[in-house]
């Protein structure tokens, strides 16, 4: 499976942007490249988005093979590192706008947690919103999208690759949301 030359570009472009740096109790250090803050294994900032259609149906979607984490990969959650100066809210917007298309929509704040793993180490907050509106999918970063039960986005995971990261998120989602 290869990358086309767009995607090649538009992952040089993230693996150059300077993400937030914090420690362990996620005060900010600064900002340094993706690819230094993985190549150091330092800890960053994560947004993740769980996108819901007025069903309750959740968004998936497949990563790009250009991804330098997860590539092909499907994902229950829009979302990505954190930017130097910016919010975990703001960088949930910018993300959800960009993966997914959707902006403008209220976004709920759900979890803050750790998620630390060989391959990532991140400070994360999960927001849920709700859009009917059509997705209007970033190529660079997103193959294919689709709404379906929270039990189904679960069981496919016994035999698809779903991101462990944004599982992580859906699980302190259903854990932290209000009974109806």
């Amino acid at each position: 499976m290869s990358i086309s030359a767009q995607e090649a570009a538009h992952r040089a472009a993230s693996d150059a942007e300077r993400v937030a740096w914090v420690d362990e109790a996620d005060s900010p250090l600064g900002g340094v490249s993706r690819l230094e803050l993985r190549q150091r294994g330092l800890i960053g900032r994560g947004s993740y988005i769980l996108l819901f259609n007025s069903a309750g149906e959740i968004c998936v979607h497949r990563r790009t093979l250009s991804k330098a984490l997860y590539p092909g990969y499907w994902d229950v959650a829009a979302g990505g590192m954190v930017q130097e100066g910016e919010s975990y809210a703001e960088s949930a917007a910018r993300e959800l706008a960009e993966e997914l298309g959707v902006a403008g929509v209220p976004l709920i704040e759900h979890a803050h947690f750790f998620y630390d793993a060989p391959e990532s180490r991140l400070w994360c907050t999960a927001f849920s919103a709700v859009c009917d509106e059509p997705l209007r999918l970033q190529p660079e970063e997103v193959l294919e999208a689709r709404f379906i039960s929270i039990e189904a986005a679960l069981s496919e995971v016994a035999h698809k690759l779903y991101c462990p990261d944004s599982l992580l998120a859906l699980q302190r989602y259903l854990a932290n949301r209000p009974l109806r």
